[in-house]
């Protein structure tokens, strides 16, 4: 397993994870790494879990806007079936890896409070993030966004 910075031709692979997560539409993929690709914007990050030369999962974090070093991990996915063999939790730990070494400060992550997101609650909870906030009907009615935070320090 490799991790390292997401390439152009990771994306028919990752829009492949895209589609196999329903995360979200894979055809917006390309759009959305653009910048980070050409290197126009440098506040964003993607990370690519690469195995046998293969892209199997991704993670995409952005610096929270009027923080000070404070960062939203916005994306994290692998394919399903890869999930559970340590490829986010290693996706992840890079992430907070690159993040301290630019003195960032801290990085949340947000999800939902349905049962079909019990499983990526628990998840950042097995990584040491605490549920720092839970604000109630805000995906949908009855869908409450649950917010993760972890110090980088």
């Amino acid at each position: 397993m490799n991790i390292r910075p997401t390439k152009h031709d990771d994306l028919a692979d990752l829009q492949e994870v895209l589609d196999g997560t329903e995360l979200f539409p894979g055809e917006m993929l390309p759009d959305m790494v653009s910048s980070f690709l050409s290197g126009d914007d440098g506040s964003d990050l993607w990370l690519t879990c690469e195995v046998d030369g293969k892209a199997v999962g991704f993670c995409y974090a952005v610096p929270e806007e009027l923080t000070d070093r404070a960062w939203n991990k916005l994306a994290l996915a692998v394919l399903p079936l890869l999930r559970g063999k340590g490829h986010g939790s290693a996706l992840v730990a890079r992430l907070e890896a690159s993040l301290k070494g630019r003195s960032q400060r801290i990085l949340i992550a947000d999800t939902s409070g349905v049962a079909a997101f019990a499983q990526t609650r628990e998840f950042y909870r097995k990584n040491h993030y605490i549920e720092e906030a839970r604000i109630r009907d805000f995906w949908a009615a009855g869908d409450d966004k649950i917010v993760f935070w972890k110090s980088l320090a």
